[in-house]
């Protein structure tokens, strides 16, 4: 299909939606599949992929026409070419149309923002490198063992009881306290942190006011820095040479926290759940031939934290995919079925470790600038819990587990498990080494003998003198002592020994 025969950016069509329950229910005009309406995305990734190749046209909500880059290649090549496509929305043809309204519910993913993900060329350059510069200076061995005792809190939480929902009580936990912490605001990391990032994220009805309690808390710590700075990320972040606004560093505050958050926690969920049902992983976790990370890395092949990201923009003319793509049309940059694009992986069962080619994590000039970030949290949440609960298993039928799905991404609803009730740890203590015991006396490798005591002599009588009892033979082979030579007869001069005589006796003890 030609952009001619389906208008991607075109307003004449009459919107004529068929009722709910009728086969075409999902289409739009032209023809055109409305992505929201979907009940499986994946299914109808591989259905456009069949039908227009790897890029194909798509409806959002209001019918707003989009391109959805489904091929591995394509996508690599969009996100690699900012001279062809950017992230700045102000050039969508479709916006300046009218036709997405400022209430539209993807506006606050494609509206345009001054921050790095959103800007071009010097300042581009400008603003990430501010980021990149603060991030730098993340020491990742102190953040390893930072992570590794949050997981012991977090799970201290639960222990005892030999149950839990490692969604709800783990892995939407752990990403926000490390957050927190490299941000340099671990003091206000809380329930309610937690609650109002995700309900932000979740687009609720209360999703604006838990957004501005986010956005409070990051406009007091900006304040704080600023007047004092410390060693964490907004400190670097202000004190860069880039010389960022209190609302620059304030919106890439949001930027890091939200897209951290949003993506480790999707991370986790999805390798916890990959562990415990996949027999492969935990036989191999198990028997030492598979690592945490060889599974982590696993997953976002398949299970990407973000199943596409809003948005690039044509700059100009130009073909992707065999399709005519004209200046100001908008493509969705999608890592899910670009993933499990047939010309990379006709095998999905085949195994992916080692391979880092995955679109997880975006390319380019764009390219998600936490990723070990998020690798860390995920590496040593993951492995912390399984050493803390080696016998958690599902509690559930994998059938039963429940899922939401948007365009941008997949979440797991809840992870019921079970296990042995475990006590909890302490993790105040501070590493230290602990005192070396004594030494051994006897440390010669011999069996021992027991001695007993002899009786008391009589006064008159003598002493037999005790025969020798066999003894093991030493384990160190003991040179021979030298003999001494007999002292020298009267008048005869005493000679004095030589150096090496001297040496010998001295060496022998005697």
């Amino acid at each position: 299909m030609t952009p001619e025969s389906h208008a991607p950016t075109g307003t004449d069509r009459p919107r004529l939606d068929p009722p709910p329950g009728c086969p075409a229910h999902g289409l739009g005009p032209g023809g055109l599949h409305r992505l929201h309406e979907s009940e499986d995305l994946g299914a109808l990734y591989e259905k456009l992929r069949e039908e227009h190749g790897p890029v194909a046209p798509v409806l959002l909500h209001d019918d707003v026409p989009i391109w959805i880059v489904l091929g591995h290649t394509e996508n690599l090549h969009m996100v690699r070419s900012p001279s062809q496509f950017c992230r700045d929305s102000r050039i969508w043809t479709p916006l300046q149309e009218g036709l997405v309204k400022p209430d539209h519910p993807l506006m606050p993913h494609i509206a345009w923002q001054p921050i790095a993900s959103h800007a071009e060329g010097d300042e581009h350059k400008r603003l990430r490198g501010a980021v990149m510069g603060a991030i730098s200076t993340i020491d990742f061995r102190s953040l390893r063992r930072y992570i590794n005792r949050s997981t012991q809190v977090i799970v201290n939480r639960f222990c005892e009881r030999g149950e839990a929902d490692l969604v709800g009580q783990f892995t939407e936990h752990l990403p926000m306290a490390v957050m927190c912490e490299i941000l340099g605001m671990p003091d206000e990391y809380n329930d309610r942190l937690v609650e109002c990032a995700r309900d932000a994220l979740k687009g609720t009805e209360t999703a604006i006011a838990s957004h501005t309690y986010v956005m409070e808390t990051l406009s007091r710590l900006t304040a704080r820095r600023r007047a004092q700075p410390e060693e964490d990320l907004a400190s670097y972040l202000i004190t860069h040479p880039a010389r960022l606004t209190d609302d620059e560093v304030r919106e890439h505050l949001r930027l890091v926290l939200f897209a951290a958050y949003e993506a480790t926690t999707n991370l986790l969920s999805n390798v916890l759940l990959t562990v415990l049902i996949d027999p492969r992983f935990r036989a191999q976790l198990n028997g030492g031939q598979m690592t945490v990370p060889e599974a982590v890395e696993q997953s976002l092949w398949n299970e990407p934290p973000f199943s596409t990201v809003f948005a690039y923009f044509a700059k100009q003319e130009t073909e992707l995919g065999g399709q005519r793509i004209r200046r100001g049309d908008g493509l969705l940059f999608a890592p899910l079925p670009a993933n499990v694009d047939p010309r990379v992986r006709p095998d999905l069962k085949a195994s992916m470790q080692g391979n880092r080619s995955h679109l997880a994590f975006g390319g380019g000039p764009h390219e998600c600038p936490g990723q070990d970030i998020g690798r860390s949290i995920a590496d040593v949440g993951v492995d912390a819990l399984l050493l803390r609960l080696p016998d958690v298993e599902l509690d559930c039928d994998q059938d039963e587990l429940r899922w939401t799905a948007s365009i941008a991404s997949r979440h797991l609803v809840e992870l019921p498990v079970q296990f042995a009730p475990k006590p909890p740890q302490d993790v105040s203590e501070t590493p230290h080494h602990k005192a070396v015991p004594a030494q051994r006396s006897d440390w010669q490798i011999s069996i021992s003998q027991s001695d007993p005591k002899p009786a008391a002599p009589a006064a008159a009588q003598p002493q037999p003198q005790p025969q020798p009892q066999p003894q093991p033979e030493p384990v160190l082979v003991q040179p021979q002592p030298v003999p001494v030579p007999p002292p020298p007869a009267a008048g005869e001069p005493v000679r004095r020994k030589g150096a090496w005589q001297r040496f010998l006796l001295w060496w022998r003890g005697y």
